[in-house]
Formats: structure tokens, sequence, C-alpha cells
């Protein structure tokens, strides 16, 4: 027996009428994507990790470039300030680089870019909005607080009239 009130009406998924590159890779597993109807995906998503052979001695070296800033920064403790604060920028400049040639750090790349362009699609309130937005929150934690405050006060007396 079917469970949808679609069956037998010849409809998949809502998500057929979205362009493949959006329903590419629903589900991810190392080395195998399953869509929608939970077939193999044949079409290959910028999203999908490539194994680097280097990986694990790259992301060593971030490692150690970071343990050696925090060791250097302490063992120059007597310099100054400024001195100490370049250089450990410097080294997260390196080590920053040095990650983001990995797998992971490619794809967090790509997170970050696609992250920036959805941000540039949000439709931000207008000064106006912000000023009644935050007049109403506002207005509205004042009326809770009245609303609590008697209560407490009304519970308050009855436990006191009850235990004397």
């Amino acid at each position: 027996a079917a469970v949808s009130k679609t069956a037998g009406w010849g409809f998949d998924s809502l998500l057929a009428c979205h362009p493949a590159k959006l329903r590419t890779f629903i589900v991810w597993s190392p080395g195998r994507a399953r869509g929608v109807s939970g077939k193999d995906m044949t079409t290959t998503s910028k999203a999908e990790p490539r194994s680097g052979g280097l990986d694990s001695l790259k992301w060593f070296i971030v490692a150690a470039l970071v343990a050696g800033g925090a060791v250097g920064n302490g063992y120059y403790a007597d310099e100054s300030l400024l001195y100490r604060v370049l250089a450990l920028v410097a080294v997260a400049a390196v080590a920053a680089a040095m990650a983001l040639q990995t797998t992971q750090g490619r794809a967090f790349w790509v997170l970050a870019k696609e992250a920036r362009m959805e941000i540039r699609k949000v439709v931000w309130p207008t000064p106006q909005e912000r000023l009644q937005t935050t007049l109403v929150v506002l207005a509205l934690v004042f009326v809770v607080s009245l609303i609590l405050w008697g209560l407490d006060s009304l519970l308050g007396w009855a436990v006191s009239g009850l235990i004397g």
C-alpha cells in the first residue's frame, strides 16, 4: 500500500523540480554519493573532496608551526610585544596558507565563498525597520517582566500566607 498521496500520479520527490546541481549530493560518504532516489550519481560536484596524498604531512607542518609559535612566544617573552605579535601573525599566515592547501582546507574555502555569496543575497532591514523592531522587542520584554514580577509577587504572597 502506498503511503504518499501522490502515489500513482507519477510524481517524484519535490527535489526533482530543482536543478541537478543543487541536489547532486544529498548523502555523502567517502567514495560514494547517493542522490535523492538513493542511486549512485554520475556527476561530480565541486564540493566532493579529493584526497591528497600529502595532507597528513601538511597538517603536521601546520601543527608544528602553531606549536612553534606558542613556544617561541613564551621563549621570547622579554622581547617587545609588537615584535612577538608580528611574528605570531606571520606564523599564523603561513600555517593558514599551508592548511588551505589540504583537502579539508580547500573544502573550507569553498564553503566560505558560498557563505559569502549567500550573505550578499540577504535583504537587510532598513534603519527604520531596525528601530521599530527594537522598540517592539523592548516593549514586549517590559510587558513580560511586569507579568513575571506580578506572578512572583502573587506566589510569594500565597506561600507566605500558607506557611505563616
